[in-house]
């Protein structure tokens, strides 16, 4: 993109004599007036309709932006996290009551799933919807392609993926989810792997596919069965080399390693429960948070006020860290110093920094009503946090703690930066 207009470059040599120096020069003097007037009028339509367009919007890059979704009104929320600000709402989203973003290479574009199966592209620089498709009936996230090509939906209804090109939000693979028995299957877990490859669990179907997507209309699909009772949600290491589905139907987890000529599935964290009796789950916690900090992973447990810590050499347990309730998102700040970690029903208005160095809490805070989600700036000296029955975002120094900024929101939930842009499984 152009950040200027440049006036055309004239041959025309300068006269030698006086008189026509003094009238080359008027000449010039008219021209940049006449260019300087043009250039403080509205741009015109490019239809070449001579209506005045709205004034054009400031430059700014993309780095610092992300969306807040207000998932009562089916709205998004363009922020400026540098500035701390609000700087326009995109309505017209339909229901975003489980919504999820992912964004292109360059932070440019929006990509918003929404719960009704709708895939909604929004411009952040022009603020405006560009594209939409109605891709399915019930749909819970997605992911985009390394090379930014693709974007994939996950979907519970009617189950499967499908595969959009990026650009034109055109249809490329629909791919089927199948339980042993031909029924089709609710996908989760869906992340992006490097290459044109996405994972996915198979909720139905307890099993995990790998989709190569090197021709997207023709993918090829690795599945692998067996991985344990019904996978809810999972992440992919920072180096993309592992995948984590979490187990809804039994204590522990499935982890495949990507990087293997054959992939399998393998158990960790098996029985981490075993000999207690769970508590009832009050709302499904979620893995895609990145909770890997140096060479852990912390995990929230299933039915227990606990953050399982993980030794990521071994995959075996190495610490329980005991939390206020049933952890929702259990999150690592960028550097991995903290884990942020927020809660289900009735624990729902706290949140909770855990100490990494020192593997316990070491803060309570109470910011609003109805957490339900936080995102880090890109280097993490400011969290972010919806609290959806004060309508409020709430921004806190990660040092400090202090509040730096209350943002207006009408019931918001997710919160998404363009830094997601730059990092895999998100």
């Amino acid at each position: 993109m152009k950040n200027a207009l440049h006036a055309p470059h004239f041959a025309r040599s300068q006269p030698s004599d006086t008189a026509g120096f003094s009238s080359w020069g008027g000449l010039a003097m008219q021209r940049r007036s006449l260019l300087g007037g043009l250039a403080a009028l509205p741009l015109l339509a490019v239809s070449g309709c001579a209506t005045p367009l709205a004034p054009a919007l400031p430059l700014m890059g993309t780095g610092d932006l992300g969306v807040v979704i207000e998932r009562a009104t089916g709205a998004v929320l363009i922020v400026n996290t540098s500035q701390r600000a609000v700087l326009t709402r995109v309505t017209g989203l339909g229901d975003l009551s489980h919504a999820s973003v992912v964004f292109s290479r360059d932070g440019r574009n929006a990509y918003v799933f929404g719960r009704d199966g709708a895939l909604t592209r929004i411009d952040l620089l022009t603020q405006r919807v560009t594209a939409r498709e109605q891709q399915a009936g019930n749909s819970i996230g997605g992911a985009i392609s390394a090379d930014g090509t693709l974007v994939a939906a996950q979907n519970y209804t009617p189950g499967g993926v499908k595969v959009f090109d990026a650009e034109r939000l055109t249809l490329l693979a629909d791919i089927p989810a199948l339980t042993a028995d031909g029924q089709r299957s609710r996908v989760v877990g869906l992340a992006d792997l490097p290459g044109r490859r996405f994972i996915y669990s198979l909720f139905d179907a307890n099993a995990i596919c790998i989709a190569d997507c090197t021709q997207p209309t023709q993918p090829r699909v690795t599945r692998i069965d067996g991985i344990g009772r019904q996978p809810y949600d999972a992440l992919v290491t920072p180096d993309g080399r592992h995948y984590i589905a979490g187990l809804f139907g039994e204590d522990g987890l499935a982890l495949v390693d990507t990087w293997a000529d054959a992939p399998v599935a393998r158990r960790i964290l098996a029985g981490y429960g075993r000999g207690q009796e769970p508590l009832p789950v009050f709302k499904m916690p979620h893995l895609r948070g990145w909770a890997v900090a140096g060479r852990h992973a912390y995990l929230p447990a299933i039915g227990r006020h606990e953050v399982l810590v993980v030794d990521t050499t071994t995959w075996a347990e190495v610490g329980r860290i005991p939390v206020a309730g049933q952890p929702v998102f259990v999150m690592a700040r960028p550097d991995g110093r903290q884990v942020w970690v927020n809660f289900a029903v009735p624990d729902y208005h706290r949140v909770q920094v855990i100490d990494t160095v020192a593997q316990r809490v070491a803060a309570t805070l109470q910011p609003g009503k109805a957490v339900m989600h936080m995102e880090f700036t890109p280097r993490g000296e400011s969290v972010w946090i919806s609290c959806r029955d004060d309508d409020k975002v709430q921004v806190l120094d990660t040092t400090t703690l202090a509040t730096q900024a209350s943002l207006v929101a009408q019931a918001p939930s997710g919160i998404f930066f363009t830094a997601r842009a730059q990092r895999m499984g998100f």
